[in-house]
C-alpha cells in the first residue's frame, strides 16, 4: 500500500479506472472487474460524475451507479473511491453552488456518507478560483469529502489553489491527476516539480496511452482501426514509439509480464506517482493491471525506459 499526499488514504499503487463502467463493461462484466481487481488487493477506484455522459442515451452518472451498486452488494473493506466534478451536462463548472450540488448527487449514486477523493476535474476559466477553493474547503468542513484534488490543471493554477486554501485556511489539495506515460512525458517538466513542492501524489491518466502501450497497436493507420480505441493509440505507432514497445517487451519479458504492466510499473517508479490509473472492459484484463501494482522494475530497466522514451510526438 501506499499513501496518497499527505492524506491518510493508504491505496493499492493502481488505481482501477471507471470511465468504462456502464459505458463498454455493462454492470455484470464491471462487478466482475471489480471483483477480480479486489481480490488481487485493489482497494482504489478512480471515476468521475461525468462518466459516460459521452454514450447516446446516457445522462452522466452511470458508473458512480456501478460502483454504488458494487458497494452496496459487496460491502467491501477499505475501499477508497475517487470521483471528479466539473463535466457532467446537469452540473458543468465550477461555482460554489454547482460543486456542492454535484458532490450531494455523487454521493447520491456511490451510496456513501463522504467521498474519499475529490477531484476538479477541469479548470473552469469562467468561475474564480477563490469561490472553487473555498466551495471545496466547505464540502471537506462539512463531511461530505474527506479530501480535495485536482485534475487537468496547469503547474501555475495548482500554485495559486494551495496559496488560496491556506490564505483562508481551508483543506489544501493532497492529489493531482495529469496526463502522463511512456509516450507522454511534459508532466515531469512542470507538475511533477509541482506535486514534489506541496507533497501531491500523482495519479496518473492514460497511463497505457490510450492502448498503445499494451503493445497490441502498431499501426499509424487511423482511419484503419477497428475500433475508437484503436485509432487513438495509432498516432502513437511511430518508429520511435514502436522502440519503445520493443524496450518494454524484452523487459517485460525478464519480469514474466506484459508491456502493460511494464508501462504502469516504470510510471510507480517515477517521482512522486502513487498510483496510475487503468482500467479494465474485461475481466481477462484484470491480472495485467495488477501485475503492474506489483512488478518492480531495476534501476537500470527504469533508466532505459528513461532513455528511449525521450522524445514527444508532434500535435500530442
Amino acid at each position: 500500500m501506499t499513501r496518497i499526499g499527505t492524506s491518510d488514504l493508504d491505496v493499492f499503487p493502481l488505481a482501477l479506472g471507471g470511465n468504462v463502467f456502464g459505458w463498454t463493461a455493462d454492470r455484470d462484466a464491471s462487478f466482475a472487474i471489480l471483483d477480480a481487481f479486489h481480490a488481487g488487493g485493489g482497494n482504489f477506484i478512480d471515476t468521475a460524475d461525468s462518466y459516460s455522459a459521452w454514450v447516446p442515451g446516457h445522462e452522466g452518472g452511470e458508473s458512480e451507479r456501478i460502483i454504488g451498486a458494487w458497494l452496496a452488494d459487496r460491502k467491501p473493506r477499505g475501499v477508497t473511491v475517487a470521483t471528479k466534478v466539473s463535466q457532467h451536462p446537469q452540473f458543468g463548472g465550477l461555482a460554489a453552488a454547482n460543486v456542492r450540488a454535484a458532490a450531494e448527487a455523487s454521493l447520491e449514486r456511490l451510496g456513501v456518507e463522504s467521498i474519499d477523493l475529490y477531484f476538479a476535474h477541469f479548470d473552469d476559466a469562467e468561475t474564480p478560483l477563490e469561490e472553487t477553493v473555498a466551495a471545496f474547503g466547505e464540502l471537506v468542513s462539512d463531511g461530505l469529502v474527506r479530501y480535495t484534488a485536482v485534475s487537468n490543471y496547469s503547474a501555475e493554477r495548482i500554485r495559486e489553489w494551495v496559496r488560496i486554501a491556506r490564505d483562508l485556511g481551508v483543506a489544501e489539495p493532497v492529489a493531482v491527476q495529469p496526463h502522463y506515460n511512456l509516450v507522454h512525458r511534459e508532466t515531469e517538466n512542470d507538475i511533477i516539480p509541482v506535486a514534489a513542492d506541496f507533497g501531491l501524489g500523482v495519479v496518473p491518466y492514460f497511463s497505457l496511452a490510450k492502448g498503445f502501450l499494451t503493445g497490441k497497436y502498431r499501426s499509424t493507420d487511423a482511419e484503419g482501426a477497428a475500433s475508437p480505441r484503436a485509432a487513438g493509440a495509432a498516432k502513437y505507432a511511430t518508429p520511435q514509439g514502436l522502440q519503445i514497445i520493443e524496450v518494454m517487451e524484452r523487459i517485460g519479458a525478464a519480469h514474466g509480464v506484459s508491456t502493460a504492466a511494464i508501462a504502469l510499473a516504470w510510471l510507480r517508479a517515477k517521482p512522486t506517482v502513487v498510483a496510475p490509473i487503468a482500467s479494465a472492459s474485461k475481466l481477462e484484463q484484470v491480472p495485467d493491471l495488477l501485475a503492474g501494482a506489483t512488478t518492480d522494475l531495476t534501476a537500470d530497466e527504469v533508466a532505459e525506459l528513461d532513455d528511449v522514451s525521450e522524445w514527444t510526438p508532434a500535435d500530442m
